[in-house]
């Protein structure tokens, strides 16, 4: 009977550590097949010698691109800066993304695979494959190159089916933009500056995702004579003259560069600040090549050309057919947080006082 009951525990055991292997594994049968040798978007030639069942993120829009295509619970380590999804908090932290980055903890954690992006230096990517990891560099210059490392991130995790039905509604959202904003002429193209500082004043060139983002939101990027991410003087902001002003500095409404460009006496006379039309785009929505850049184009695209996509009753958030005083409110409250301009506020309350 003592033998009957421990073989039964043992076996209470053993299904119980499968159904763990179950949810932790990937599941056999694989759709990609091991070994594959690519090219990665840092110019080096990477071999990928089996499934990775233990992955490092190595920059916050390499983790939103692995928790979007369910790779979640593959993932052992991401940065400092990985804040989403709210799950990305429980990861262990290895620095960086910029700098420090503990290569110490990261062969701790025996990933199969670490993720990198241009944002690491080569001194870390370097230093992580001299100690026997394998290391893929991934860097989007546009939505397009974004799209498609979102697909090769699918292919060398065996997520290749759910990589492309997730960059399918990626694209047919961004088409959806598109759609409204190709066939404008030019004059119809509003003069728009991006800064995400300035001290000095830092802004988007072309070769950018962000500049990508506002050519297909329908405005003219005023510094696409240059490239990356140029620091330029207020001088040259005044002359190219600005109608939207678009503003991603972190910290939001709160931070410094958002009030530099409301106050600043220089700027005053330039067309988005005597039109009312600075706006804060959410930081993380733009400046992370990651799958959340959809959210930055549609707002890009409410802000650059509300005249096309701004709806005064998306505040009627129970289809009442009625703007009632809360909705009313969160117009204010998003008119003062630099979501949409005053004019779009004040059409939302006339509604709300019929």
């Amino acid at each position: 009977m003592r033998f009957k009951s421990k073989l039964g525990i043992l076996s209470s055991l053993l299904l119980a550590l499968a159904l763990i292997a179950t949810a932790v594994l990937p599941a056999s049968g694989l759709a990609t097949s091991y070994p594959m040798t690519l090219t990665d978007d840092l110019g080096r030639e990477v071999t990928i010698e089996d499934l990775s069942v233990r992955i490092i993120s190595l920059a916050p829009s390499n983790t939103e691109i692995l928790f979007a295509l369910g790779l979640g619970n593959r993932v052992v380590g991401v940065t400092d800066y990985c804040d989403y999804p709210p799950e990305a908090l429980t990861k262990e932290k290895v620095g960086g993304p910029y700098s420090n980055v503990d290569t110490e903890k990261i062969v701790a954690l025996q990933p199969d695979l670490v993720l990198a992006s241009d944002v690491n230096s080569m001194e870390t990517i370097t230093t992580l494959e001299g100690l026997g990891l394998t290391v893929f560099g991934i860097e989007a210059i546009d939505l397009d190159d974004l799209l498609d490392d979102i697909n090769t991130v699918g292919q060398i995790t065996d997520k290749e089916v759910e990589a492309e039905a997730f960059t399918d509604e990626m694209r047919s959202r961004i088409g959806a933009v598109t759609a409204e904003t190709t066939g404008l002429s030019p004059e119809e193209k509003p003069r728009t500056l991006h800064i995400c500082w300035h001290d000095p004043i830092y802004t988007c060139g072309r070769d950018t995702f962000i500049h990508d983002a506002i050519e297909k939101a329908g405005g003219v990027n005023i510094f696409a004579d240059l490239e990356g991410w140029p620091a330029v003087d207020i001088e040259a902001v005044i002359w190219r003259d600005p109608e939207v002003i678009l503003v991603t500095a972190m910290g939001g409404t709160g931070s410094s560069t958002w009030d530099w460009v409301l106050t600043e006496p220089r700027l005053a006379g330039v067309s988005a600040r005597q039109n009312g039309r600075v706006y804060y785009v959410e930081s993380n929505w733009v400046e992370r090549p990651g799958p959340r850049i959809v959210l930055g184009v549609e707002q890009l695209a409410k802000n650059i050309h509300p005249e096309i996509f701004f709806d005064p009753w998306d505040y009627d958030d129970d289809s009442s057919g009625e703007i009632e005083k809360i909705e009313a409110i969160a117009a204010v409250q998003d008119y003062f947080s630099g979501l949409i301009s005053k004019d779009q506020a004040l059409e939302i309350i006339e509604l709300y006082f019929g």
